[in-house]
């Protein structure tokens, strides 16, 4: 793996996948990605200028209730393959990682994810911000930045791409997202196959009448809070 790719380079991750250049070296409809791109860079300006004066409270709950960074940094595998750092309010006890193997009992996911519903390295305030989806509003910069999208498949870590299969990795060919199928469908409340296979429909399927149907749906999705944990 190396410091850019998860898969090497691209060239890897088509191998692996079966992809045969559909997504990576090919592109998509120019109107759709123009189209795209000018509504993240606007939707991600907006989103920032609405939830900056927030910034400062939820910076001051999270300093208050626990030591450590307000802001939580990780390594995410992004579009066919590309690694790229994201940006979250951090939601967790600072040493949350060094945790996570002695809590591997607890799992409640299938495949290659790591989930519990009352997972104890969550702080009061994570939770809050958690349920209500604050905690990923810093992940507009990384769409600004070019590493997502609004809307796209659910970036996840390295150690849990390594388990996928060729046909999972597919759901690389797009930018990861801030919203998704998965996101407005159920979430944790669907297992890790089901996840895979509506993130798998969306890279196969992927539009602006699918997108707009998405975002149609993630604010009913916040509001019901239905499977976020």
């Amino acid at each position: 793996m190396s410091a850019d790719y998860f898969y090497g380079d691209v060239a890897g991750y088509e191998a692996f996948s079966g992809a045969n250049g559909r997504g990576c070296s090919s592109r998509d409809a120019f109107g759709y990605a123009l189209f795209k791109r000018v509504f993240d860079v606007v939707a991600a300006l907006g989103g920032l200028l609405l939830i900056v004066p927030l910034f400062p409270f939820i910076a001051l709950l999270i300093k208050l209730e626990t030591p450590g960074p307000v802001f939580f940094r990780q390594r995410r595998v992004g579009r066919c393959g590309r690694l790229f750092d994201c940006f979250k309010f951090r939601s967790m006890a600072i040493d949350a990682e060094a945790q996570k193997a002695s809590l591997a009992h607890l799992n409640e996911a299938t495949g290659a994810a790591f989930k519990i519903k009352d997972d104890p390295r969550i702080t009061g305030v994570g939770r809050f911000l958690r349920r209500s989806s604050l905690d990923e509003f810093p992940q507009l910069i990384n769409v600004l930045l070019g590493d997502m999208s609004i809307v796209g498949p659910r970036p996840q870590i390295p150690s849990e791409v390594a388990n996928y299969t060729p046909a999972q990795a597919r759901r690389l060919l797009v930018r990861p997202g801030l919203t998704c199928l998965w996101q407005v469908s159920g979430r944790s409340h669907l297992d890790f196959e089901e996840w895979m296979e509506l993130d798998q429909e969306y890279a196969r399927n992927r539009s602006l009448s699918l997108d707009f149907a998405i975002l149609l749906r993630t604010l009913p999705a916040v509001i019901e809070r239905k499977g976020a944990y």
